[in-house]
C-alpha cells in the first residue's frame, strides 16, 4: 500500500510505502541548492516527521540533478542575504542551521543516497544523516572556507570530527578540499560505496531490515546514539541505554 504525499509546490518529493519514506531533492537545474523556500519546506518536513508514526526510516536522496546538493544557492538566496539586517541574516543563518538539529531529532532513521557533488549543506546533509550510501562518483567539500567564510558551518564543526575523527576533520574544513568516495569509505563516513544505479536498492535493503525490527527500538537506539555523542562519559551512556532497555522490556511484557 503506498501513501503519497507529494506537492509539486515543494523543492522536493515525499511519499511513504510500506514503512519507508522516500525524500527526494528536485531543484535539478540548481543542484539542489537551498534557497528560503527549500528551507521552509525542510522545516516543515521535519516538524511533520516528529510524530509520524507511518513512516519508520527515511531514504534521502538528490534525484536527477547532476550533483546531490550544491550548498546554498549563491545566484538567489545568497544575495538576499547580504541586503538583510544583521538581526534577519542572523535568524537566517539560525534557520538553516537548525534543519540539522532537526533531522538527529527527529525518530526516524536517515539513509543519504549520495551521487556527484555534496558541498556546503549538501555536505551537511550527509553529515547528519545516520546512514550515507555513495554513489562512485560521490564527493564532499565543506566549501565556506573556499568563498571567505568561516570553515566551520551548518554542523560541520560538531559531525564531522565524530564521523571521521578530530585529525581528518581539520584538514578538510581548513582547506575546503574535496574528499571523494573511496577516502570516504576508508575514514568510516560511508556505509557503502556502490554503482549509482544500486543507491536507492542498497537503501531500501538497509531500509527494510530496519522496518523488521521493534518500531521503539529503533526509535531509542537512534536516540541512545545521539545521547552518547554529547554525553560526558561512560556513565551517562549506560543510563541511558539501561533506561532503554527496561522501557523495551516492559513494553514487550506488555504486548
Amino acid at each position: 500500500m503506498t501513501q503519497e504525499n507529494i506537492n509539486e509546490t515543494l523543492p522536493f518529493t515525499f511519499r511513504t510505502e510500506n514503512g519507508i519514506g522516500y525524500m527526494t531533492l528536485n531543484r535539478p537545474s540548481s543542484y539542489n541548492a537551498f534557497d528560503h523556500p527549500m528551507v521552509e519546506a525542510f522545516e516543515t518536513f521535519l516538524r511533520e516527521r516528529r510524530y509520524d508514526e507511518d513512516t519508520r526510516v527515511i531514504i534521502l536522496d538528490g534525484g536527477e540533478a547532476k550533483g546531490f546538493c550544491a550548498g546554498l544557492d549563491t545566484n538567489k538566496y545568497a544575495p538576499e542575504i547580504f541586503k538583510m539586517s544583521p538581526v534577519q541574516a542572523y535568524n537566517a543563518q539560525v534557520r538553516m542551521s537548525r534543519l540539522f538539529l532537526g533531522m538527529r531529532q527527529i525518530p526516524q532513521p536517515l539513509i543519504c543516497c549520495v551521487h556527484g557533488a555534496a558541498a556546503g549543506i549538501g555536505f551537511s546533509l550527509a553529515m547528519a544523516s545516520d546512514l550515507r550510501i555513495l554513489a562512485e562518483d560521490a564527493r564532499f567539500s565543506a566549501a565556506y572556507i573556499n568563498i571567505g567564510l568561516g570553515g566551520a558551518d551548518m554542523a560541520s564543526s560538531y559531525f564531522l570530527p565524530r564521523l571521521i575523527g578530530a585529525g581528518r576533520a581539520y584538514e578538510y574544513l581548513l582547506t575546503g578540499n574535496w574528499m571523494d568516495a573511496k577516502t570516504a569509505m576508508e575514514l568510516g563516513f560511508a556505509s557503502r560505496v556502490v554503482a549509482k544505479e544500486k543507491m536507492i536498492a542498497t537503501a531500501e535493503e538497509l531500509a527494510k531490515t530496519m522496518t523488521e525490527k521493534n518500531p521503539m527500538g529503533i526509535r531509542m537506539t537512534k536516540e541512545a546514539i545521539n545521547v552518547s555523542l554529547d554525553c560526558p562519559g561512560l556513565e551517562a551512556a549506560l543510563n541511558m541505554e539501561d533506561r532503554n532497555q527496561i522501557m523495551m522490556s516492559y513494553t514487550y511484557r506488555m504486548t
